[in-house]
C-alpha cells in the first residue's frame, strides 16, 4: 500500500513538471522582448522612417561681395553655429523636412553678428554600410542682427556630411555647410551678399 502511494506520487509529480514545462513554454512565446541589435546595419531606408538631427559647431565668414559682385571688407571673425533638423524619408535615399538654427560671429569692433535660419530641408543619401552620406539643401528665410540694425531675408545652405551608424537609433559625424545671406537694399552699391562655411558634429536619432 506505502509503495503504491510513492508510485501514485511519483506519477503525480512527474505530470506536474510535464505539464509546467509546456506551461512555460507557451507563456515563453506569448512574452514581448525587445528587438536585439545585431550590429547589422540596413543599406536602405524606408519610406516613413524619420531622423532628428542636432549640430554644434563653429563658423567661418568667408567674403562678402557687393550686389555687383565687388569684394566687401571682412570685419567678422570665426564664430559659432548650431542647429536642430528633422527629416522624413519619402524614399530609401530622399528625405524632405526641416531646419532651425543660429549662428553667432564677433567684429574686429568687438560688436556681435547674429543669425538664425529657419527653412526647408531636402536631402539625398547614400548609404555604404555603416556609413552614410547626406547631401542636403535647405532654402528659407535668415533673421540678422548686428548693433540696433534687424533684418530678415533669405538664406540657401547647400551641405554635405558623413555619419557612422552607430547602433539601430544613434549615428555620429560630421557636417559641412555653405551659407549664403544675402542682403537687399535699394542700391546694389549697398546691397551685401554674405557668404560663410558651418563645419559642425552631429548627432542623429533614427525613429
Amino acid at each position: 500500500m506505502f509503495r503504491k502511494a510513492i508510485r501514485i506520487s511519483i506519477f503525480a509529480l512527474a505530470a506536474a513538471c510535464a505539464g509546467a514545462g509546456l506551461w512555460a513554454e507557451e507563456g515563453a512565446e506569448q512574452i514581448p522582448t525587445e528587438p536585439v541589435w545585431d550590429g547589422k546595419v540596413p543599406t536602405l531606408y524606408s519610406k516613413g522612417d524619420k531622423t532628428f538631427v542636432i549640430s554644434l559647431g563653429t563658423i567661418n565668414p568667408m567674403f562678402y561681395t557687393t550686389g555687383e559682385f565687388k569684394h566687401v571688407k571682412n570685419n567678422n571673425t570665426l564664430g559659432g553655429a548650431g542647429s536642430l533638423a528633422y527629416n522624413y524619408f519619402l524614399s530609401p535615399h530622399f528625405a524632405l523636412g526641416g531646419e532651425f538654427g543660429g549662428m553667432f560671429s564677433g567684429t574686429l569692433g568687438e560688436n556681435m553678428l547674429f543669425i538664425m535660419p529657419f527653412g526647408m530641408k531636402a536631402t539625398y543619401q547614400f548609404v555604404v554600410a555603416p556609413f552614410e552620406f547626406p547631401v542636403s539643401l535647405m532654402v528659407g528665410g535668415a533673421t540678422q542682427s548686428y548693433l540696433d540694425t534687424n533684418y530678415l531675408g533669405l538664406i540657401v545652405k547647400p551641405g554635405a556630411a558623413v555619419f557612422w551608424r552607430q547602433g539601430p537609433d544613434w549615428s555620429f559625424g560630421l557636417n559641412a555647410a555653405w551659407w549664403w545671406v544675402p542682403e537687399w537694399t535699394e542700391s546694389k552699391d549697398t546691397t551685401v551678399f554674405g557668404n560663410f562655411l558651418e563645419l559642425t558634429l552631429s548627432a542623429r536619432y533614427h525613429f
